[in-house]
């Protein structure tokens, strides 16, 4: 009995050592952050680098960190009142004495030197000045065209646009005939913050909306002699036209003029084209003339005397071409 007491007392111990040994791996895997550790095979919980702790869920600072934190390894994340690359320049002596941020407008305050006569600020877009305390005036190259007014903001403006005028910088002319206002036919035309019409036949007006009453319309169109001035009848002559323009007579009525041109050609030939026929006419007769007379004088000069060189053949035959007929040989008798 006594003999195998060490032999139990060793089973024991190594009872006990297991079941320690797997409480604390439960444990460990149970608290350990697996996702920046893992646990050995003791049970203990091993970091890997940049994370620190019992269960390694703190972040490891930058080497040198003094007043900062971490969300992450080696970072230094500067707690209130502290700046630096390590956090350990205090930022209370830019303070005035008041305990007043100094810089104004949402600037930013950096002190260089550590003592508050030498702070500087850093101003947000739109101000200047050594405190921030001066608006920059965005209309001072004025962007508004077309006598728009601009209206200056925190590095903005804005420009209230004239009638007719619309867009950021009112450039852009309103076309006052997308609503159509001509009737009756008429063609709208845009103008600046107005239209114009040009009204058909029978209508008048603004928006072409007043018809021209048709007994007026054919007084003052047609041919009557009731209104001579605006209806006398144009001289027929090559190329003449006569037009007057649109007026109103005391009355209210409408005198329109008709343009009327009237061509009217001339009977026979121009001076011109019967000078053009009488040169080449006697051109032509010279030419003929002219052409007969060689023709007999060469025909003359080749029934002439036959020269000294000519055979009787030769002469014969030019005879022939002269005469149509060859003479007979006279016969000479002996006696």
């Amino acid at each position: 009995m006594l003999g195998c007491s060490p032999v139990l007392l060793f089973a024991l111990c190594w009872v006990l050592f297991t079941y320690w040994t797997s409480v604390k791996a439960e444990e460990c895997a149970e608290l350990c952050d697996l996702y920046h550790g893992h646990c050995d095979q003791d049970g203990v919980c091993r970091c890997d680098p940049g994370w620190d702790g019992p269960y390694c869920e703190d972040c490891v600072r930058m080497p040198g960190c003094i007043h900062g934190v971490c969300h992450q390894p080696w970072q230094c994340m500067c707690q209130s009142g502290w700046a630096g690359n390590f956090c350990d320049k205090g930022e209370w002596n830019i303070l005035s004495r008041d305990m007043k941020f100094p810089c104004l407008n949402g600037g930013t305050c950096h002190d260089e030197n550590g003592f508050a006569d030498a702070l500087t600020c850093r101003c947000l877009a739109g101000y200047v000045g050594r405190l921030c305390e001066t608006d920059v005036d965005d209309c001072l190259m004025r962007p508004c065209a077309n006598g728009a007014t601009c209206i200056d903001g925190v590095n903005r403006f804005s420009c209230e646009c004239p009638y007719g005028f619309q867009g950021r910088f009112c450039t852009v002319n309103i076309d006052d005939c997308v609503g159509q206002p001509c009737h009756n036919g008429g063609r709208c035309f845009d103008r600046v913050g107005d239209y114009e019409c040009y009204c058909a036949e029978g209508f008048t007006g603004k928006s072409c909306e007043v018809p021209i009453p048709k007994s007026t319309w054919e007084y003052q169109v047609g041919t009557s002699a009731r209104e001579p001035t605006t209806q006398t009848q144009p001289t027929r002559t090559v190329g003449t036209s006569r037009w007057n323009p649109v007026s109103v007579d005391k009355a209210g009525h409408f005198k329109i003029s008709v343009k009327e041109v009237v061509t009217q050609r001339e009977p026979g030939l121009s001076q011109l084209q019967l000078i053009i026929v009488i040169v080449f006419g006697v051109i032509t007769g010279l030419v003929v003339l002219l052409t007969v007379a060689l023709v007999l004088w060469y025909r003359r000069r080749g029934c002439g005397q036959p020269g000294w060189c000519s055979s009787s053949e030769d002469t014969k035959t030019r005879y022939e071409q002269c005469h149509g007929t060859v003479p007979e040989n006279r016969k000479t008798t002996e006696l």
